[in-house]
This record gives C-alpha cells, sequence and structure tokens, in this order.
C-alpha cells in the first residue's frame, strides 16, 4: 500500500533533537494545518448565526464540539502513528469494496462542502474590501488552485509555517474585534449552560458541530502526523502520541478562541440590540463599523475572512488527495485533483448567486456546515472502530474510559443528526404539495440507504486481518539466453510494479545479456515525495525499495548484474536525471497505452522523458 501524502511522508526528523523542549517545536504543526478547518468561512456563517439570534446561549455548543474534537482528533493522530496508515487506507483494507466506495463518496461531499464555503468565504472577503461583485470573486478563487501547488515545492514545514502566518492572522485580528466590542462577561459565562431553545438553535448548533468537527480534518490528521520521523520503539510511539496530543491542545484551542471571538462578537453587537436575523457575513460586516465605532473593525473583519477562506483551501485540497488514495488507491495530477473540487465547490456556488442572489451565501454557508455535520457519523465510527482494535493497535489500543468517551460523541452526532434529518425530510414532505411523490422516490431511499451504511460499519466486527504488501508480480522463468555480443552495457530500466515490469525487464535482457549492468529505476509519486524530495523516508518509499530489491534479486539469482534507484517526485524529470547521472547507453520504459483523457489525468512520462536524456529509450507497450 501506498504511504498516506507519501512525498512528505517522514520527511521531518524528530529523532535528532534531544531536549524536551526542541522534540516538541519538532512535532508542532500538524494540529495548526487541522486548525485551520475548524476556523473557517462556514464556521463564521454559523457562529454569526447563533451569535445573532440567540446571544450567548449556543457558546456551549462550540466549547462541547471543541472537547469532541480534541478527542477525535487525538485517536486519528494515533491511528496515523501506530499503524502507519490514514483513515481512508485504514478503512479501505477493514471494509468491502463496494462499502469503502459509499465511504468515499460521503467523504468527497463533505470535502465539496467544505471547499463550498472556502469559495463563499474568499468571494465574500474580495467583495468586502475591494468591491468586487461576488461572482467575479467566486470567479477569482480558481485561481487559488495553484498555491497548493507553489507551496508543496517548498516543502512541509514551509507550508506549516504559511498556515500558522494565516491563524495569527485570524487570531489577532478577532483579539482587537473583542477588545471593540467589550461583551457582557456575566452573560458571556452563563452561555456555558447548555440550552437549546427552539429547532432553530437545533439547525444551527448541528451546523457549529459540523463546522467544528470537520470529518475531512479526521483523514488529514492521521496523514500529517506521519510527516515526522519517529522513534518507532514503543517508548518512542507513546511519545510521538503524548507530543501531537499537546499539539492539537494548543492549536484547536487557538480554532476555539476565534470560533467564541466570532459568537460574542455577534451576541455583543447584533443581538444585543435587537438585530436577531444576521446570518450574511456582508451584513455582519457593514454594521461592525457603526455599531463598534472603527472602520477598522470592518477592516479586519475582511481581512481575517481571506486569510481563514485561503487557509483552508489547502488542507481542503490535501484531505481531497488522501481520501482518494486512500479509498480508490487511484492518483491523480494535484492540479487535476485541485481543479475538480474547486469546480464542485463553485458550481453551486454560482447557481445560488444567479437564481437566488447574494442574500442566499448565509443560508448556503450555514447549509454545508450542516452537510458536514451529515458526514461525521462516516468518519468517527470506522476511527473508533479502528483504534479499538487490539489486535492492531497492540499495547497503543484506546482505554475503556477513552472508548466510551469516543462512542458517546458518535451517539450524540448520530442523534442529532438523524433528529435533524427526519424534521427537515417532514418539512420538506408537507411543504411539497403535488411534487410529494417525487420526494418520497428520491430522498427518502436515500436517506434509508444511508440509515443501513451506517448500521453496517457500525456493527459490523473487524474480523479480518489485513495485508498491507502491495502486490509485486513474480517475473518469469523464462529469460532468454544470448549467443552474440550485446550492443548496450549499461541499461536503465523504469519500474512501476505494474504488469508492464515484465515486459520491459526481459526486453532489456534482451538488449544487454548477462555482460551488461542493469539499473532498475522507480520513481515514488506521493504528494510527500513531491514536497520533499530524497528527505523524505515514508513506507511507501519503503515498501518500494523492498518490492524493487525482490526484482533485483530474482535477477541477480539468474546470473545478471543487477542495482537499484529509488526517486523522489515527478517522474518526468527525476527519470532523466537518474539515467544521466548512471552513464546509461540504453533506457527501457513500459508504457500502459493511455489515450488523450488518461494523459491529462494521470500524467504523461514517457514523451516528457524521451526529450530529456541523450540515450536511445526503448518503449515497451503493456
Amino acid at each position: 500500500m501506498n504511504k498516506s501524502l507519501s512525498e512528505v511522508n517522514e520527511s521531518i526528523d524528530t529523532t535528532v533533537q534531544k531536549s524536551g523542549w526542541r522534540r516538541l517545536l519538532a512535532f508542532l504543526g500538524p494540529a495548526y494545518l487541522i486548525s485551520v478547518g475548524y476556523m473557517d468561512p462556514g464556521n463564521w456563517a454559523t457562529d454569526i448565526a447563533g451569535g445573532s439570534q440567540f446571544g450567548y446561549k449556543l457558546i456551549w455548543v462550540l466549547l462541547m464540539s471543541n472537547l469532541m474534537a480534541l478527542l477525535l482528533q487525538s485517536l486519528s493522530a494515533r491511528l496515523g502513528l501506530v499503524r502507519k496508515m490514514d483513515l481512508a487506507q485504514a478503512s479501505r483494507v477493514t471494509y468491502p469494496k463496494a462499502v469503502n466506495f459509499f465511504l468515499y463518496i460521503l467523504a468527497e461531499i463533505a470535502i465539496a462542502a467544505c471547499d463550498l464555503a472556502e469559495v463563499l468565504g474568499m468571494a465574500i472577503g474580495l467583495q468586502l474590501l475591494f468591491g468586487l461583485p461576488l461572482l467575479w470573486g467566486v470567479s477569482i478563487t480558481v485561481l487559488d488552485t495553484l498555491l497548493i501547488l507553489v507551496l508543496q515545492g517548498y516543502g512541509m514545514r514551509k507550508m506549516e509555517a504559511f498556515i500558522l502566518g494565516m491563524v495569527a492572522i485570524i487570531g489577532g485580528a478577532f483579539f482587537v474585534e473583542m477588545f471593540f466590542a467589550k461583551p457582557d462577561m456575566g452573560e458571556l459565562v452563563t452561555g456555558f449552560i447548555p440550552s437549546l431553545p427552539n429547532n432553530k438553535a437545533l439547525y444551527i448548533a448541528i451546523g457549529i458541530i459540523g463546522a467544528t468537527v470537520m470529518p475531512h480534518n479526521l483523514y488529514l490528521h492521521s496523514s500529517l502526523v506521519q510527516t515526522r520521523r519517529i522513534d518507532n520503539s514503543n517508548k518512542g510511539l507513546w511519545q510521538a502520541i503524548k507530543y501531537n496530543i499537546i499539539d492539537s491542545f494548543l492549536a484547536l484551542n487557538m480554532a476555539f478562541f476565534v470560533n467564541a471571538a466570532i459568537l460574542v462578537l455577534a451576541a455583543a453587537t447584533f443581538y444585543k440590540i435587537g438585530m436577531h436575523h444576521v446570518e450574511e457575513i456582508q451584513d455582519a460586516h457593514k454594521l461592525l463599523a457603526p455599531l463598534l465605532g472603527t472602520k477598522w473593525a470592518a477592516v479586519l473583519f475582511a481581512v481575517a475572512l481571506i486569510a481563514a477562506g485561503q487557509s483552508s483551501t489547502i488542507t481542503g485540497t490535501l484531505a481531497g488527495q488522501i481520501v482518494m488514495e486512500g479509498y480508490l488507491n487511484l492518483r491523480i495530477a494535484p492540479w487535476l485533483r485541485r481543479l475538480m473540487t474547486r469546480l464542485i465547490a463553485i458550481i453551486p456556488a454560482f447557481l445560488v448567486i444567479l437564481y437566488f442572489g447574494e442574500k442566499e451565501t448565509g443560508p448556503l454557508l450555514v447549509l454545508s456546515q450542516v452537510i458536514l455535520s451529515l458526514q461525521l457519523g462516516f468518519a468517527i465510527i470506522p476511527l473508533i472502530h479502528l483504534v479499538s482494535d487490539k489486535k492492531k493497535m497492540g499495547e497503543f489500543v484506546i482505554g475503556i474510559w477513552t472508548r466510551i468517551g469516543a462512542w458517546l460523541i458518535a451517539l450524540i452526532i448520530v442523534t442529532l443528526n438523524i433528529k435533524l434529518v427526519i424534521d427537515e425530510i417532514n418539512g420538506w414532505l408537507a411543504a411539497a404539495g403535488e411534487h410529494k411523490l417525487l420526494l418520497q422516490l428520491t430522498v427518502i431511499p436515500v436517506a434509508w440507504a444511508s440509515g443501513i451504511l451506517l448500521l453496517y460499519i457500525t456493527f459490523k466486527p473487524i474480523i479480518r486481518k489485513a495485508k498491507h504488501v502491495r502486490k509485486v508480480p513474480h517475473l518469469t522463468e523464462q529469460l532468454i539466453e544470448f549467443t552474440e555480443v550485446p550492443s548496450f552495457k549499461k541499461l536503465a530500466i523504469t519500474i512501476d510494479f505494474s504488469d508492464v515490469d515484465e515486459k520491459a525487464i526481459n526486453n532489456a535482457l534482451k538488449q544487454g545479456g548477462k555482460g551488461a549492468e542493469y539499473t532498475l529505476i522507480h520513481i515514488v509519486e506521493t504528494a510527500g515525495a513531491y514536497m520533499m524530495g530524497s528527505e523524505i523516508s515514508d513506507f511507501e518509499t519503503k515498501s518500494d525499495k523492498e518490492n524493487l530489491e525482490h526484482y533485483a534479486d530474482q535477477l541477480i539469482s539468474k546470473g545478471y548484474k543487477v542495482s537499484t534507484l529509488i526517486g523522489h517526485g515527478n517522474p518526468k524529470r527525476v527519470i532523466p536525471k537518474l539515467v544521466n547521472e548512471i552513464n546509461a547507453d540504453l533506457l527501457v520504459m513500459g508504457a500502459h497505452g493511455h489515450g488523450l483523457i488518461k494523459d491529462l489525468v494521470f500524467g504523461t512520462t514517457v514523451g516528457a522523458v524521451r526529450h530529456k536524456v541523450s540515450v536511445p529509450v526503448l518503449v515497451i507497450s503493456a
């Protein structure tokens, strides 16, 4: 199995830091990438709606959501550290193929819903600062699909630093906003007492939970913790778990402060003077300056909104890559992966703005967060099962009280979601009129199917031991002997662990015979490899080395001179570099016969490599 975000897997070495403080700093980072998802524009919408309609009464929901997030993110980090797999990969080796496909679809829906919030947030922020029409802003957000590709080129630490900078901008802006607002501290404290005034409060509360305990962040965190190279002894793993809990505690409490500040700001300004229906971020921006007596309140609000949308875009992109590679074992060109997610988000945003006007963006943002909440059970329940499995987790299996707490969280979320779904469907049916039959034939079957899937992943025990070894085809025994003197003495053969490898190797042997030297070349193409290059030492790199050695051992046993080379990143650049370094006089490559569409999706390699090497290239078709 490929390593999660293999291009950056184990790219940051924590083992060289001796002191406790320096070692802690080496571990800090993944949770800050996670935390930006807890303060994205979708959170702003739910917090503003909650604060303006119910004052401080829903701040307890934020606190409860933060505690839920802390526990669940710690479980996600533990899974990644101990099993060296992200949540999607672990689910793929646990559940049947059909179940994993539906879990993948639900995860993609959650990512698209999150990206929708980021699209609208960025567009609104640009409109507030520069007066751009909202549709223009939505269109401009297509361009930030390139930002993740640029940042990946600078490495994981640089990306974490960029995100931390965005978090600092958001936190600083709202610290100043709170100073301007002067909230009523007595009423704020009473807001921590649980209460739900009405069904509208329940709807917003579920939106807050979905905006805080985001399902795609569970996939992301279980992958990001693997960017640290750690001591894999039991002592080292316990230490890594401890430091990641500290990382989560610091980062998520910062996110809690931001969300609480937004809700308190709405309560202290809008709710206080009877403006109970401020759901639009634009309205909140326009009203802040006159209510707080300074234009800087509105400017800071817009700047923080853009920072929130931009930083959340990066984590959404990484999460999309993780779920696609993890559930489907499918890796496509990063730019296409990003563009797919963004277009899925832009289309509904365009339609809503075109047909209903800019005033409906607020409810659309809240709806996106409710959709996130509805997906939570499908991520949380597999996670709890996986970290509760004594056979797979060993001494790192979660304890009974942690297990009870995790299942209690799952029960609360699922129960609230079931109530919401039933209430919403009943409301739709009551208002459907002549379209009632259409709803009964579409919405209700989907709801039932989702319920059945949820029951299946909840009650199906994990009964089989998964094997995480990539299937490597054995070479045939029919290797050809030669009598003529071969013309090539040093041959390079590209390997991708597919059926075409056998043909490529056998054809290379025909050209060189037993007197030639052969170098087997494989390029690790994970997201981590693109970012960290040869510095990475992740699961996929180690697995690929073992598989490449397996090929070499077979050939060496038959009398051939064989060595191996592992490269990292883009094959179009790395293969020519390695071939030139070893001074090969022939390059043999396997081709899979992609057409135009597959070339766009998966990328082309053979054509690009041919023009960058000075030796003949023998292309073997699959």
